[in-house]
């Protein structure tokens, strides 16, 4: 998963490019960059670490100009690299700048035909790198000494005919504009807004809306799958619907997980679909458990508060905070290796004693995932004196890798891969375990009449992938890549080549 921002202003943009980021840490905390454009002269920091480190006052007072692009970076490869932080850069034609979040499905195929048809050479194993050279391409096809409007619709044309998979992307062309396109099913989100100032209209292209309103942005409307957005350097936005049969289908973890709750995503509050989660796990519960002896409702914090707030007030149970959070710890179903996981998870949790102490606790998390940082969860609710520990999802069971950008566990990882609700019940450790029902989170997130949704990528839980491609071999591929035991080689291999390039 990453964060993506563009940003076209009258003013310097440096410090409104690195705020966004700041804002879409959550997206991706392995790398970070900004580039620049002032006239015709690019400028560029970018490097693997935290925003904040990545960038110094130096840095910063060298990224001139007043239109830029932003990225914030997690790897689906499962390696951390500065040679992969984005946004990437291509000189011909023009002189393209993009940055990318998600995952193209036939990056393999797309590679070796860039480097024989296209004539482009591919220098990293980012598919980001690809999507921008088959964007390059496309638009080096129009054969013309100046572009307009016109020639970077055609481009992405061609991008949507040749690329599957999930993508937003952001791109930056020096002296002529700024423009942003999503996939045809709109899997992963992109949004744009104004601001008004004294000197003029602003525009900022992100991954999702709260990088705008903390920037003083107005939302205009999300990007529409297969949609480009383009704003040139002199403020005129155009719009142009590229894909032939665009299907809006937005992936639901984005709303179980992902996302920041003040977002909006596709005219659906993210807050507001968690919300609703509670209301139907609750009444899951009510159905299923109508005699449960549960004395307070425990969030794991921070994502799954909102819901167990909600389901704790539908219950009429109790609501308490009985875990305190390390926040200088990062998201840890990412994290690579199951002991690097197991040690994450006592360094950012430590429960209250006095919560759990005597009482019969349903723990509410919003999702389980690889069922580690569960299993850990429960066993620190025992140790500090609970009597019984429940566990309750306000998603359903994850059974099935994503495809589509996010850094998930391949199948053989997942927890609930080839288990059932009882076994995984019994793995996990706990008295009784409640899952959220696929129809009903549906339902939750929609909120009918409050979004455009056609239908969800709901891949990693039924395992239908929303682009129609992804098969058996794909999958085999991917489970050989991304297993933690490739990780660790890859993370090996790295350090040697790192030892080597210092020696």
């Amino acid at each position: 998963m990453c964060g993506i921002v563009g940003i076209v202003a009258k003013q310097p943009v440096n410090q409104l490019l690195y705020d966004a980021l700041l804002v879409l840490q959550h997206r991706g905390q392995d790398a970070a960059g900004i580039v620049t454009s002032d006239g015709d002269k690019l400028h560029m920091r970018k490097d693997a670490g935290l925003t904040r480190d990545v960038f110094s006052t130096r840095h910063m007072l060298q990224l001139h100009g007043t239109m830029g692009v932003g990225h914030v970076r997690y790897p689906t490869a499962g390696v951390s690299s500065s040679a992969e932080a984005q946004p990437f850069y291509v000189n011909s034609p023009y002189g393209i700048v993009l940055a990318h979040n998600g995952n193209l499905t036939n990056a393999d195929e797309l590679k070796q035909e860039v480097f024989v048809q296209d004539l482009r050479h591919i220098n990293t194993e980012s598919d980001s790198e690809i999507l921008l050279n088959v964007f390059a391409h496309e638009l080096q096809a129009q054969d013309r000494l100046r572009i307009d409007e016109e020639d970077i619709f055609r481009a992405v044309e061609g991008v949507h005919r040749r690329c599957s998979g999930g993508y937003a992307a952001v791109a930056m062309i020096p002296g002529f504009g700024l423009f942003g396109f999503r996939d045809p099913y709109g899997i992963r989100p992109v949004v744009y807004g104004k601001r008004e100032t004294d000197r003029g209209t602003e525009y900022m292209i992100a991954s999702e809306s709260v990088a705008l309103d903390t920037n003083g942005f107005d939302l205009i409307s999300d990007i529409a799958p297969g949609e480009c957005v383009l704003i040139d350097v002199h403020g005129n936005l155009y719009r142009r619907q590229c894909a032939q049969q665009p299907v809006l289908s937005p992936c639901i973890f984005e709303f179980v997980y992902f996302a920041r709750p003040d977002s909006i995503i596709d005219n659906i509050s993210v807050h507001k679909a968690r919300s609703r989660m509670g209301k139907k796990l609750a009444a899951k519960i009510k159905r299923v458990w109508p005699d449960h002896d549960i004395d307070v409702v425990i969030p794991v914090p921070d994502t799954s508060r909102t819901a167990a707030l909600q389901l704790a007030n539908q219950l009429g149970i109790p609501y308490a905070e009985g875990f305190i959070k390390n926040r200088y710890i990062g998201r840890t179903f990412i994290m690579p290796g199951q002991q690097v996981r197991k040690k994450s998870v006592r360094q950012k949790l430590n429960a209250i004693d006095l919560e759990f102490r005597k009482k019969n606790v349903l723990l509410v998390d919003d999702s389980i995932v690889r069922g580690t940082t569960s299993q850990q969860i429960i066993q620190m609710a025992r140790d500090a004196g609970a009597r019984r520990v429940y566990f309750a999802s306000a998603a359903p069971p994850v059974r099935y890798p994503n495809v589509y950008g996010i850094d998930m566990p391949v199948a053989s990882e997942l927890i609930a891969h080839d288990r059932t609700e009882a076994q995984i019940e019994a793995e996990l450790g706990c008295d009784r375990l409640v899952f959220q029902d696929l129809a009903e989170l549906i339902e939750a997130v929609q909120k009918k009449g409050k979004s455009h949704v056609d239908r969800f990528d709901t891949s990693v839980f039924d395992g239908v992938y929303v682009t129609n491609d992804v098969t058996g071999d794909y999958l085999a591929t991917l489970e050989r890549m991304r297993n933690d035991g490739a990780k660790q080689q890859s993370r090996r291999d790295e350090t040697v080549l790192d030892l080597h390039n210092s020696a």
